[in-house]
Order: structure tokens, then sequence, then C-alpha cells
């Protein structure tokens, strides 16, 4: 498939008005770009085996602004900055990439701007028709494997230069496409969710197939009809199956070549991380009412891990490298990944050492890592950040900060695959593997009981419990009802960081105050007023309305921790403020929210506190306008 023909196909997609006609649209696309590589097309491509011929893993990997599958841990790392510069190059010699963001200024996003320049690929669609010089998807997705594979000294240059030769080779619409796609930055329209039903939609459909448009004849999608087909059974297998795989391109490809059978085989993998399960707030009535005998669990103040290992494996797709321990030269060493998935192994040695000479059979656990003083009390969450981001001088880190593990759950044990198992099973699973880290869970049937277990794990210095049906399932990436968090009635809100002020005096080398907003894209209510806003609403990106500044609670090392990573991701700069791309979720405190006039949001957080980073959390993750105005008492 032509990349030229995707992303036209992408800009028509993004068009949509409305849910369904989106997903139809999609699932469109993906029957077109897997037509000719399916069982019944040409080269089959199984689940299994080589996707290098295959289109259509790529084509759904691009649509949610991937490269890689969500549970690789590869990264593009390629930053704005040197994005701007490589667009600036493929401009020509008279734009600088002071240019590139001016022009990124006015126009708030840099696919326009990228779509505005004249690379020199334009040359109409009879020239990419005839294949001499038209980039293919199979051809950018080997060009971008590569870019993210240069590393050492000199790497910024060879990414500059291959995204600078990508560039020249870029239609408008490629080069918009292109630009968004190595930013993650993709803003089709098209999440997850969409993903997922317009796979059901274009290759589970028992009667008939979805409309489809040819792929390079530019035809318009047009459905007679703006109707899904795919029943709700069909969706749930596509859904079962991304759970335990965490990648879309494989089982877009699963769903193509075997239909619900494919689906049905697929499981989970040692080495191969998957979403963590989730829970909501609530009450212990609430849980005694949903699940009448109530599995309690300590709250601890620590990071989210899930631990991979297999003492007698080889590595998944034989790249994760050994992290020690495990029996033989062969043998996969635990390999421990944060709630967003990224490998933090080499950051928590202690913790690799402990699973590896007490497990004996290939295991993934989900637990807390929580930092400890010499008696083993736990000490506050920040601590635990001092160890998590790591990548030099663990050795002394380690001495400095020690940690334990806390086992919750047990996802799978020797062979056996346990998410369809009650939560009761998996623990007793949990306490054979693993007896020493397993974390206690205690029933109760009435909310006495549990207080008093609260109370308990208060007096421990823990930060409360979690209220859990004995019964349920682990969902990977649900937040659904089945597991509840307890806590203080001290309310705390997730915020994105989206601008800063320059310190003074001694911190004048470091951001000082820092400019808070949440997410505003719940619903049509969500969206800010910018008619109330001032300077500091101007800083927010679409998407987030601001409630507040924080300055207290911040101590110097973190401050300069806080700019060390919030630098790179400056997009603008007034005098002595900054804005940032949302990129850095931090947790604060607060006395109560008032409405205010100041801030987008429409209100403001009263005496904030900084508590922490949130390094468990994505943006997407952060709390939204929607949950503001509930602790606010207005819903």
């Amino acid at each position: 498939m032509e990349f030229a023909a995707l992303a036209e196909r992408a800009e028509r997609v993004a068009a949509n008005d409305g849910d369904i006609e989106t997903t139809l649209a999609v699932a469109a696309l993906l029957a077109d770009a897997g037509a000719a590589d399916g069982p019944d097309g040409g080269e089959d491509d199984s689940a299994e085996g080589d996707e290098s011929a295959d289109d259509l893993p790529v084509v759904v990997r691009f649509l949610l602004g991937r490269v890689f599958p969500a549970h690789d841990t590869r990264t593009l790392d390629v930053g704005p900055a040197l994005c701007r510069e490589a667009i600036a190059r493929a401009a020509g010699q008279n734009v600088s990439a002071a240019d590139v963001e001016d022009r990124l200024a006015e126009r708030g996003e840099i696919g326009a701007v990228a779509a505005a320049y004249d690379f020199g690929g334009q040359r109409g669609l009879a020239a990419f028709g005839s294949g001499r010089d038209a980039l293919t998807v199979a051809e950018l997705d080997a060009e971008l494997r590569d870019l993210a594979a240069a590393s050492g000294e000199g790497s910024e240059s060879r990414k500059r230069d291959a995204l600078f030769g990508l560039f020249t080779r870029c239609s408008p619409s490629e080069a918009a496409f292109l630009a968004r796609l190595v930013l993650g930055e993709m803003r089709l329209g098209v999440g997850e969710g969409t993903v997922r039903d317009a796979v059901a939609e274009a290759f589970l459909v028992r009667d008939g197939e979805p409309e489809s448009a040819d792929v390079d004849s530019g035809e318009a999608f047009e459905p007679d009809a703006a109707e899904l087909a795919a029943p709700e059974d069909a969706v749930a297998a596509v859904e079962r199956a991304l759970q335990v795989t965490n990648d879309y391109g494989r089982v877009a490809v699963r769903a193509r070549d075997e239909g619900r059978a494919g689906l049905r085989a697929e499981s989970l993998r040692v080495g191969r991380p998957v979403q963590a399960m989730l829970a909501q707030a609530g009450t212990a009535t609430d849980a005694v009412d949903a699940f009448g005998e109530v599995a309690v669990e300590t709250k601890f103040d620590g990071a989210r891990v899930q631990v991979h290992y297999e003492p007698d494996g080889d590595a998944p797709d034989g790249d994760a490298p050994d992290a020690g321990g495990g029996d033989g030269d062969d043998a996969l060493g635990p390999r421990l990944y944060s709630r967003n998935m990224d490998d933090v192994t080499e950051a928590l040695p202690e913790i690799v050492e402990h699973v590896a000479e007490r497990v004996d059979a290939p295991v993934i656990l989900d637990g807390e890592v929580v930092a400890v003083d010499d008696e083993g009390d736990p000490l506050p969450f920040q601590e635990v950040l001092r160890r998590f981001r790591r990548k030099h001088d663990v050795d002394r880190m380690r001495e400095a900060v020690s940690l334990r593990f806390h086992a919750f759950d047990c996802l799978h044990a020797d062979g056996d695959d346990l998410l369809d198992r009650s939560l009761r099973e998996r623990h007793d699973r949990l306490r054979g593997v693993l007896p020493d880290a397993a974390a206690d869970l205690t029933l109760a049937d009435d909310p006495e009981a549990i207080a008093a277990e609260e109370r308990a794990a208060l007096d421990a210095g823990h930060e409360g419990v979690m209220l859990k049906n004995p019964e349920a399932a682990y969902t990977p990436g649900d937040r659904g009802r089945d597991w509840l968090k307890r806590k203080p009635d001290v309310e705390t809100l997730d915020a994105v960081v989206v601008g800063a002020e320059w310190g003074e005096g001694r911190r004048a080398e470091l951001f000082g105050t820092f400019l808070l907003a949440v997410r505003a894209e719940d619903d049509a209510r969500d969206a800010p007023d910018r008619d109330a806003a001032d300077r500091d609403d101007d800083l927010a990106p679409a998407g987030y309305a601001t409630v507040g500044k924080v300055a207290t609670g911040i101590t110097d090392e973190a401050l300069a921790d806080l700019t060390e990573r919030l630098e790179p991701h400056v997009v603008d700069e007034t005098g002595t403020t900054v804005a940032f791309d949302p990129e850095l979720v931090v947790e604060v405190g607060y006395e109560e929210i008032q409405t205010s006039p100041t801030y987008s949001a429409g209100y403001a957080l009263r005496f904030p506190r900084f508590v922490g980073v949130r390094e468990d959390k994505g943006v997407d993750d952060a709390d939204s306008l929607a949950r503001v105005r509930r602790l606010a008492g207005d819903e």
C-alpha cells in the first residue's frame, strides 16, 4: 500500500462527523489494507510469523499514532525540536527551525505546518502511481524502525537526516501524517475503541463484508447506511485478544486470517506486558452492597509494577536482554514494567534478585514497589520515584533508598493463564509462587470490619485499603467496579503541567511555579471558557483546562528534576513564563475547589500543594474537568 493512499484516506477518516461513520471508514480502510495479504489474497502472514510483507498491522498501528505495539518499549525518541529542524531542512535553504516554530504558533498543529511546505515531493498522483519514487507503508515502517534503533554518539544527527529524507519524498497529506506520527500527535479522531470496533466490523461480520473503497483510487468511503453490523460478541472477542496481547496490529491480522478461533487462541506471554487492571473510588458500603463478601487488601503508597519471569525460557521475540537469575545461559531474567509498560528492570535490581531467587516457574505478577526505612516501615511515594527513573548510579541509590515488592495478583503461573479465574484462586496461586511477597487478603462482609482493616493499614504507614470482588476476573486496562480504592478523606488531583514561571534568587535557573490543567475532552460541556481566560490560559493546549498553579511543597531536588524533565518540552517562552507540551502528570493536594474566572476550567484549587510526579500515569490518565466539577459539588 502506498503511503500517499493511507495519508489521503486518513484525512477522509478525520473528516467524518460521527463515531459510527468514523468506525465504518476505518473498517473499510483496514479491509482494503489487509486484502492483498490475507489467506485468500496472496502472501499469507500468520500472527505468529513475519509481518514484513503485511501492511495491515502497520496501518493499524499508524492510525493509532504508533510504530511499535503498545507493549514494546522501543520509541522513536524524536522530540518536537528535532522534527521542526527536519521539516525546515526539507523545506529549503530559506526556511529555519525558528520559521517552522513561528508557523506552529500560528497554526497550532504540526501536521498543518508540515503540509504547508513544498518539500519537492508534490509530484501529483501520476508520479506516485508509477511506483518509482512512491513511499510505501512498509518502507516507511522500516525506515522508522531503523530510526528508532539509532543510538549513541551522532544518533540525533542520523535521526534528523532520516526524517529529512522522508519529508523530501512527501506530498502535503503524507507530510502531515508523518509529522503527527513521529511526535505521537495523530489527531484523526481514531482511538483504541474505534480501532477495536473497526477490526470486528472488517473481519468478523458473518453476513457480508463492510463497504470498501479501492485504496489507490482515491474513491471516498460512502456507506449506504451509517450502521455497524458487527455483533457485541464479535467486539468482545477482539477486546479479549487485545487485553492479552496489547497489540492492535497483531489482533487485526489474527481476526482477518483466523477469525474468532484465532482470537480465542491468543494468550498471555511472559515478557509481553499487559495493561494493569484499575480501580474506581468507592466506600465500604458500596463494596458490601455490590460484592457481599469483600476482599480487603492494603493500599500501598508505592509504584505499580508488573513482574514477568520465565526461569527456563527464551526472551520474547529474542530481543529482551537477560536481567540476571534463572538457570542456564538462555534463561530470561525477571523483567519489571511500570503501569505505563516502561521497562524499569535496571532501576530495581533488588526486586529482580528477590524474584529470581524464589520463583522457579513462569509467572506474571502484579504488585507495588514501596520504599522502606531501615526498620522496614514504608516511606512516602516520592522516595520510590528517586529509584524508578534512575539509569545511572543505581548501586549508590540502592544504598540510599531501599525497596520492597508487595505482590497482590497473579496473572499467569506455570503455564496457566489466570485472567478468567477468581481473585480468590489467583491469590492462592500467588501465595504458592512467591509467598514472602504476597500481600495479605482479608475477607469481610460488613463496613465496620473493613474500617478496622483500614485503621490497621494506616497505622502501619500505608495509604489505606483496596476493596475487591473476590469472585472477579482480572480485566487488563479496565476501570470497572470490581476494584474500589478507599483512601483517607484527603483529596488530591492528578493534573498535567502545561506551563511554568522561572524561579527567583537561588532558584533563578529552575522553574519555580507550575501551571496545572485537567483534561477537558469528556463531553461538550468540558470545553473551557476562553472568553474569561487570561494569559495563563493561553498556555493550555487544546483539550485541557487550567485549574491553578502550584509552588508549595517542592524541594530544591524536586525542582531540579522537574526542570530537567520539562525543558525539552517547552513550546513557547514569553518573559519569565513558558508553555509546555502536555507530557507530565503530577499529584496535587488541596484544601478545596472554588469557582474562579481566573482559570479556563472555571475553578481554582485553594492552597494547592505538590505531592509528587505520577510516574505511573500518562496525560490520558490525568483527571478530567468532569471530576473537578464533581469534587466541587456541581454534579
